[in-house]
Formats: C-alpha cells, structure tokens, sequence
C-alpha cells in the first residue's frame, strides 16, 4: 500500500484544515487508518486511529474534540478534520494503516504534510 498525504499549509489559530490520505496499491477498507504528527525537535506523536468501518475512532488528549478521522473506503482515501487549531498543532503530519485495531503497529507510512498554525 502506498499512501500520501496532502492538504497542509498555513493556518491562522482558531482555524480549520482538513487533511487527506490517499492510497493506491490495494484498498484501505481492511486497514485500521492512523493519523501522527512530529514538530520540529521532537518525537513523532499519534494524533489518532479509526477502525476500517470508521465506526469507532480514538484520539491523543491533546487533540480529543476538536481533530476527527473520517474516511471513504469507495475512494480509498481518510480524512483528519482539524478544528480550533492551536500553533501547537503545528507539525508533520502523516498517515499510516494497519491491520489491529487499537494496536500501535502500522504496517505501512505515507509521506507527511506540513501544517503550520501561526499566532
């Protein structure tokens, strides 16, 4: 599977952005989907999962409430809706997919997209 994610830039704080994860390859509607992140100088973080439905989801505490994963498995793509976005958002952000739902091993990574939330 390969994945890429797209639709970073630059957002003001308070603001939205929604990011997409294409795949190609074979289809994702098996994959648990994740999302992750890593800012400048620091250790890749999860932001958060959706089982391959996309019927169940959980998230960091750090974004709980206000990012939400969503998905069409017609269109082989996921989706993060960031909402209320904080300059701590800012980051790396990538997807990746993997087959156990609720565990931390994704079998494949996409390429990240710069999100960038100013003050």
């Amino acid at each position: 599977v390969q994945l890429q994610a797209f639709g970073g830039g630059l957002v003001q704080a308070g603001g939205s952005l929604r990011l997409s994860c294409a795949a190609s390859g074979r289809t994702l509607s098996r994959y648990t989907m994740a999302w992750f992140r890593q800012a400048p100088g620091k250790e890749r973080e999860f932001v958060g999962a959706a089982s391959w439905s996309g019927g169940s989801a959980y998230y960091s505490d750090s974004v709980k409430g206000r990012f939400t994963i969503s998905r069409d498995n017609a269109k082989n793509t996921v989706y993060l809706q960031m909402n209320s976005l904080k300059p701590e958002d800012t980051a790396v952000y990538y997807c990746a997919a993997g087959t156990v739902y609720g565990s931390m091993q994704f079998d494949y990574w996409g390429h990240g997209t710069l999100v960038t939330v100013s003050s």
